[in-house]
């Protein structure tokens, strides 16, 4: 055999990356989509009614979409982890995993449907589809394919409910929360069973392995909790300060934080091309792998978001009258969330770096600070400054959410998310095509 030589370790090296690139460009640009189709569905949301019926609005799609987080217990990353290190490629048992993943939260979103109807209305009929979509996308990027989720839930999903929504806004049809609702809800139906159709393709129907279910909740459980800690802990703050300051205060809300998607699914993007990989090399003890997966995926972040976040900061005044009359108020929430985003995205994806370690328990400790953080903050600060009490007690779990995983994979790990392989990232382009 012949000798690995430093070229050929570059060459392989780049290799790695440049798939990476790949998928990560794929995922940050579904999220640049996404992220797009939702600022214009808030735009028409808010010019079209008033602020009290938006910010209803907003509460029951921000309520809608926490129980669907909590429901689905997290089982997608469950199956990620499996899919990944799977051995063969018949991937012999996998539909078993993929059945024991989908059963449990198809059965909670369903029983949290009927209970919260009288709430949630068209959309509570949405939660079992929008858990099972999450799961069946995520088992298939564990195969280290991002295409599905891209089309899927990148693209098709947040266009089709902005469609939907503007012909419900141009039609002034009666009953308004209830025909946005389900003018939001309408095409998960279609997107779950675009997904249910593309894993089927990849994965052979083989026979139940017994202890599949076993194996996966036993990973899975203590990421099940943190999950629904991390489905509280984006949402959550919407439904406060609804329910302490008002519906027409969460309008306000949700609307200067509008911009706040666009980093956390450019850094979702990134994750789901990185996780699998992160997984792989961390389970064969193969640090300097993760350190360069880890550094440059931070750079990348850095490069893709801050631009926004300054634009952001600097363009406020201007850009929040775009949702209408009495939104630029929300300024200082701008501020807020500008200069928090820029720290946390810094960190990297500690979170996933963390978990693609084995440290789910860590994770949910880390997430129920956060949250604890969080609410403490808004109780104190909402019923006085509205909004921006709402956005300082989010900035505070934010930082904590980041900062506690950044100083534990340093102490465990010695990973930084900036070093010598931060500057490589500027290779970007010869990567994407290698």
């Amino acid at each position: 055999m012949a000798p690995v030589t430093p070229a050929r370790r570059a060459t392989g090296s780049g290799g790695r990356l440049g798939r990476v690139a790949r998928a990560g460009l794929a995922g940050v640009t579904g999220a640049g989509v996404s992220a797009l189709a939702q600022f214009l569905l808030v735009v028409i949301v808010t010019r079209t009614f008033s602020a009290e019926q938006a910010g209803t609005f907003f509460t029951a799609v921000a309520l809608a979409l926490m129980v669907a987080g909590i429901a689905k217990l997290d089982a997608g990353n469950g199956l990620i982890f499996f899919v990944a290190r799977a051995k063969t490629y018949d991937y012999r048992g996998i539909s078993g995993y993929v059945r024991a993943a989908v059963t449990p939260g198809a059965v909670l979103s369903t029983v949290a449907g009927v209970v919260l109807y009288p709430q949630l209305g068209p959309l509570a009929l949405a939660l079992p589809l929008m858990v099972v979509t999450d799961i069946l996308l995520a088992a298939t990027r564990g195969f280290g394919s991002m295409r599905t989720t891209v089309l899927l839930d990148g693209m098709l999903l947040p266009v089709a409910q902005l469609a939907l929504v503007a012909v419900v806004a141009a039609a002034a049809l009666p009953y308004p929360q209830e025909t946005l609702a389900g003018a939001w809800a309408a095409p998960y139906l279609v997107v779950a069973a675009l997904a249910a159709l593309s894993l089927r393709r990849r994965v052979p129907r083989t026979p139940y392995l017994p202890g599949t279910a076993r194996d996966l909740w036993r990973h899975t459980a203590p990421r099940s909790a943190a999950s629904a800690i991390q489905a509280l802990f984006q949402r959550l703050d919407i439904v406060i300060v609804a329910l302490l300051a008002g519906p027409a205060q969460a309008a306000i809300y949700t609307a200067a934080t509008r911009f706040k998607v666009v980093g956390q699914l450019a850094s979702q993007g990134l994750a789901q091309a990185a996780q699998p990989r992160l997984v792989r090399a961390l389970a064969e003890g193969d640090l300097p792998r993760a350190r360069e997966l880890y550094q440059v995926t931070t750079m990348w972040l850095v490069l893709l978001t801050w631009p926004v976040w300054l634009g952001y900061a600097l363009l406020a005044p201007w850009l929040l009258r775009i949702f209408g009359t009495g939104y630029d108020e929300a300024l200082p929430v701008a501020l807020v969330l500008a200069g928090t985003m820029m720290v946390a995205t810094a960190c990297g994806m500690v979170d996933v770096v963390l978990i693609s370690a084995g440290h789910t328990s860590a994770s949910l400790a880390n997430l129920v600070a956060a949250v604890a953080v969080t609410v403490l903050l808004d109780l104190a600060l909402i019923p006085a400054h509205g909004a921006l009490g709402a956005a300082m007690g989010w900035s505070g779990g934010v930082l904590v959410k980041n900062l506690l995983p950044l100083w534990q994979i340093h102490q465990r790990y010695g990973l930084r998310p900036f070093g010598r392989h931060s500057l490589t990232a500027l290779r970007f382009r010869s990567w994407a095509t290698a």
